[in-house]
């Protein structure tokens, strides 16, 4: 079996690929002296944009991974797209902040940024939201990259690997953030990291990583056991100090006015796990499947929630271990958690 590069680090830690700023080449860059794997978050970027990331990651380290957000259109339901539009409509004025009721679709320049990928290979490119095609798995392939999924099934795991995936990236339904499933649509069930990873090795015979609720080096621990290679991490990074996570959201995952965590569509269309705010509940129960339509419907309004400060309007990713988020340098967090499975 290949040797896949995040198999390759010091520590069986991997910095999970968190788009929107938050995964900043300061923070790839602690989670690489740590002896970590790092990822560029090349979703939200254009080909342009992610460019000087991929650049700057390799003056770094050879050692690293670029993550795209493959295309995954669901069709809008018009119906429950305008009901759901109809009833934020109002809030959204009330914030000052107009909207576009007319739903929009884009591909996230999905296919651009392949194209720069493949005239500027990298290690290893993994793919979230849907497994990549077969053409894309072997374009990528001719240029010497590692071509890695994100799975939150077993049968995306055999799908994967049936179109030629090098290794996959496990991810349960308790990580924080949006769910990699290729099936956006599908009631997701709460069930442990570790027995879905059971569940992808029972059925295919490929590399994995695993993350989704991890929250101490026991829980690392867990899952190197039940056969994962590495342990992916994201929100126990969230309040380390080169993430560029919000100060809004820094503060409210340490405070005890937000309690609890919930996976939505409420804020993008797309099931994703938030700290609960009254944006999540006002609306979570009329929410639709229409990413990226919700994504961009509601985008303005939570970027003025941002500036404002206003934790109620903000989408508060965090999984179920937010409560073991540390602050203090990433290298330090990285170091602590893999230092027991260190692999020389």
């Amino acid at each position: 079996m290949t040797t896949i590069a995040f198999e390759t680090t010091d520590l069986p830690i991997i910095g999970a690929p968190m788009a929107g700023g938050t995964t900043t080449p300061e923070l790839t860059a602690a989670v690489s002296r740590a002896g970590g794997f790092p990822f560029v978050a090349g979703g939200y970027l254009s080909a342009e944009a992610l460019a000087p990331l991929v650049e700057r990651m390799r003056e770094t380290t050879e050692t690293f991974g670029v993550n795209l957000f493959a295309p995954n259109p669901v069709p809008v339901d018009s119906g429950a797209f305008d009901a759901f539009t109809s009833a934020f409509e109002p809030v959204a004025a009330d914030h000052g902040v107009a909207i576009d009721p007319e739903p929009v679709e884009d591909d996230d320049h999905y296919d651009e940024k392949v194209d720069y990928l493949v005239d500027n290979p990298v290690p290893l490119v993994s793919m979230t939201f849907n497994i990549p095609t077969a053409e894309v798995v072997d374009r990528l392939h001719s240029v010497g990259t590692q071509v890695v999924a994100t799975v939150t099934t077993a049968t995306e795991a055999r799908t994967a690997a049936d179109r030629g995936i090098d290794a996959l990236i496990v991810q349960g339904p308790r990580a924080g953030g949006h769910s990699g499933t290729a099936d956006p649509t599908r009631s997701i069930e709460d069930r442990a990291t570790v027995d879905l990873v059971k569940d992808v090795l029972a059925e295919v015979a490929l590399p994995v990583a695993a993350g989704g609720g991890v929250d101490s080096p026991e829980s690392v621990e867990e899952l190197l056991q039940a056969g994962a290679s590495a342990v992916v991490v994201g929100t126990l990074l969230l309040l380390s100090d080169e993430a560029g996570t919000a100060p809004t959201h820094r503060a409210a995952l340490q405070s005890e006015d937000f309690n609890e965590t919930q996976l939505t569509r409420a804020f993008t269309g797309r099931p994703a796990r938030a700290l609960v705010n009254d944006f999540v509940k006002k609306f979570d129960p009329i929410a639709v499947d229409a990413y990226p339509a919700v994504h961009h419907l509601t985008k303005s309004f939570r970027a003025q929630a941002k500036n404002k400060d206003d934790p109620q309007g903000l989408h508060l990713w965090a999984g179920t271990g937010y409560r073991s988020a540390q602050t203090g340098s990433a290298e330090t967090i990285v170091k602590e958690l893999g230092a027991r499975f260190a692999r020389s």
